[in-house]
């Protein structure tokens, strides 16, 4: 039970830290509306978000388990770590809507180009486990699209949280390579496989210290 609470508050983590500019699309597509329209919009934006993020996962949970996509997806989710500390780009580039429905589809449209990096993330680390992917997206979601500020705030005032998030994204795709065993085995050989998840967290954070002490920009989400 504790296991299955830790992976829980891991994919909230996850998604919470790589969803910041989420919040920010959200806001923006549905500005130029009345009070009562973009209620709604953010609430269907929101509804709409969801059900995809949870289809895509669902999907990529099972294209995981091929052979070599795995590895590939591993190497993919190392680089979109390292980027989660080092990427100094601005937010997306939203159009504002004028109307509720344009404002649902821009954010349900924006939500799913932005979102491919967090569908990867849990379903990498959710091992399976629907429940759990169910439960941590459709909690995070809604804390991202109605608490965005306060979740923005805090990613500001602690960057340790964007580092922490980052260190797990890391470690995930270090399982990720190990557990694609046709690989792993092919470039491994005999060496114990629990050096790799270290190994690739220790990349991901260094790389992130490196561009800190070198004066960029503050850690900030993708």
């Amino acid at each position: 039970m504790w296991d299955w609470f830790l992976l829980f508050l891991q994919i909230m983590l996850i998604n919470i830290v790589l969803s910041g500019d989420n919040a920010v699309v959200i806001a923006l597509a549905s500005k130029n509306l009345p009070i009562e329209q973009r209620k709604k919009a953010i609430w269907w934006g929101a509804f709409g978000a969801i059900a995809l993020r949870l289809i895509l996962t669902v999907i990529a949970v099972y294209i995981l388990t091929v052979p070599y996509i795995q590895a590939a997806g591993s190497i993919l989710l190392i680089w979109i770590a390292i980027k989660l500390l080092i990427d100094d780009d601005g937010h997306a580039n939203v159009k504002e809507a004028t109307t509720l429905g344009k404002a649902v589809w821009t954010i349900i449209v924006a939500d799913f180009v932005m979102s491919l990096d967090n569908v990867l993330a849990i379903a990498a680390k959710a091992e399976n486990d629907l429940t759990v992917i169910i439960l941590g997206i459709g909690l995070s979601v809604p804390i991202i699209v109605w608490g965005s500020t306060l979740v923005m705030n805090l990613l500001t005032k602690y960057p340790i949280l964007v580092f922490l998030g980052a260190g797990i994204l890391g470690y995930t795709a270090g399982e990720m390579f190990v557990k694609d065993e046709t690989v792993s085995h092919l470039i491994l050989g005999n060496t114990p496989h629990w050096i790799v998840p270290v190994v690739c967290t220790i990349v991901v954070i260094g790389a992130g210290l490196l561009k800190k002490m070198a004066g960029g920009p503050k850690p900030k989400h993708s």
